[in-house]
């Protein structure tokens, strides 16, 4: 290329957060497996299957989790994987198994899972707002129109 030519030629889109077209998705995680709901539910929340993604910016679209109760761990994992919590004073470590978190919070494991697949800063948090995750098969987002989304 010489020195006076001009470069023609396809220029990098970089989307803000309110430039992004946000959709709101519906998964019913009935019988799916933990693991691999939370890696597609992280890549919806961030943005990554949209051809507009940037890494550094949220144009991640909105999902709801229907019927948490009846995701499956494989393995020994409901009786062997365990959810830690510290209260901050000595002796305040908690420590509750993952059958028996599903009897009391199916919720929170779910969210858990969908967390530890997303950065760890204020972008990560920003992004895990988006997840919405129900219990039953009843969720309160009728008026967002969400698309059903199969995994």
């Amino acid at each position: 290329m010489s020195a006076g030519s001009k470069t023609i030629g396809v220029r990098t889109v970089f989307v803000k957060k309110d430039d992004a077209d946000r959709k709101w998705y519906v998964i019913d995680a009935s019988g799916k497996v933990l693991g691999k709901l939370a890696v597609r539910v992280a890549d919806y929340l961030r943005g990554k299957h949209k051809p507009v993604f940037t890494p550094n910016s949220d144009t991640g679209d909105f999902v709801v989790i229907v019927n948490a109760e009846k995701v499956k761990l494989t393995g020994k994992k409901l009786d062997q994987k365990m959810y830690y919590r510290h209260s901050g004073y000595p002796g305040g470590l908690r420590a509750d198994s993952a059958r028996g978190l599903m009897a009391k919070k199916p919720e929170h494991i779910v969210s858990e899972a969908v967390w530890g697949m997303l950065p760890k800063n204020r972008l990560g948090r920003q992004m895990l707002k988006k997840l919405k995750v129900y219990k039953g098969a009843e969720h309160p987002h009728a008026a967002q129109r969400p698309e059903d989304l199969s995994l």
